[in-house]
């Protein structure tokens, strides 16, 4: 079976937990995830603390298995962390900055405390904050990229460095074999977040889904500044499309110099608001979203190369863990 001592620590069955990138990883995603035995992620990114606990109620309503709800520390919204506290959410999942103030009252709540880093320094930061486990973020992930460093030189790393703190890992992952592969190298778990942008649950316009299928790891880019309004100083991996297809054109100028900045792509209507969307702003697209896509960032990491269809989330579980078992049962006969 695919268990690990993590596993135990948070109540799952399998070691495997899905990213909570922003508003398109919704409650139905996390809670399909987190009924198929592994850990759902419900994200938090862009939105206000009221329609957070409304998306954590829901999702409560949806499973009775443990989840998670990501906070992305640097752009948090006001009261967003207070309220995943005061719903004492199972699993408390950090991202971009400095864990320390919310683990004793996390703790307090009985929430696990998880902190996703880039480096060694990092997560020994982290280990010192007193989190309760680590995610080794590798440079091949999508999104927001933390640090520069591949996943198989960083997970041994970060294992070596917060033993006995389990690692998760993540970036480039998306198949049974990188689980096992995430395994030998130390790691208790894997977090993935393209695979299941890949999935019928996301809240993703089909048009994205479908063009993290048909991408390569060729097809992403790596960025150090580019979907920054709002946000600098925060590199980034998305899918090549039409918007980072203009920025290159004109020689990948930078801030102040892109093709149509200041302008705006669209709108998105959240909790009955409705805002305009500028070009260049590190939204995460959902049919909230009213405007050409094609200006707004395809967030994918290099794992796209490695998925092919867009499926049900309990069946992606399902395909992982069969696939990785039958791997793991293939080298204990050899």
């Amino acid at each position: 079976m695919l268990k690990t001592p993590l596993c135990d620590d948070l109540g799952i069955e399998h070691p495997i937990f899905s990213v909570g990138f922003a508003a398109g990883a919704g409650p139905e995603l996390a809670a399909a995830v987190s009924n198929a035995g592994a850990c759902g992620v419900l994200g938090s990114g862009g939105q206000p603390a009221p329609y957070l606990r409304e998306k954590i109620r829901k999702l409560r309503a949806m499973t009775s298995k443990p989840f998670g709800v990501n906070v992305i520390l640097a752009i948090r919204r006001e009261g967003v962390i207070e309220a995943c506290i005061e719903e004492a959410v199972p699993i408390l999942v950090l991202f971009w900055g400095d864990p320390k103030p919310w683990v004793n009252d996390a703790h307090q709540q009985g929430i696990k405390v998880i902190m996703q880093v880039g480096s060694v320094d990092e997560a020994r930061v982290a280990a010192e904050a007193g989190v309760d486990a680590i995610i080794a973020q590798g440079f091949e992930a999508g999104g927001h990229v933390r640090g520069r460093t591949a996943l198989t030189t960083l997970l041994p790393s970060v294992v070596e460095a917060v033993e006995p703190l389990p690692v998760i890992a993540s970036g480039g992952i998306a198949t049974g074999r990188g689980i096992v592969a995430a395994l030998s190298l130390g790691a208790q778990g894997v977090s993935m977040g393209t695979r299941f942008v890949a999935s019928e649950e996301a809240f993703i316009p089909l048009q994205y889904k479908e063009r993290v299928v048909k991408s390569r790891a060729e097809d992403t880019v790596y960025c150090e500044q580019l979907f920054d309004v709002g946000w600098s100083n925060a590199p980034h991996r998305v899918i090549r499309n039409r918007v980072v297809e203009d920025w290159e054109a004109a020689g990948r100028p930078a801030i102040g110099q892109r093709p149509g900045e200041g302008t705006r792509i669209g709108t998105v209507t959240r909790g009955g608001q409705t805002t305009d969307v500028p070009r260049y702003a590190p939204i995460m697209l959902t049919p909230e979203f009213e405007g050409d896509i094609e200006y707004a960032p395809f967030w994918a990491g290099e794992s796209c190369s490695l998925i092919s269809d867009i499926r049900p989330a309990a069946q992606i579980v399902r395909d992982l863990v069969r696939e990785a078992e039958g791997i793991i049962a293939g080298m204990k006969a050899t």
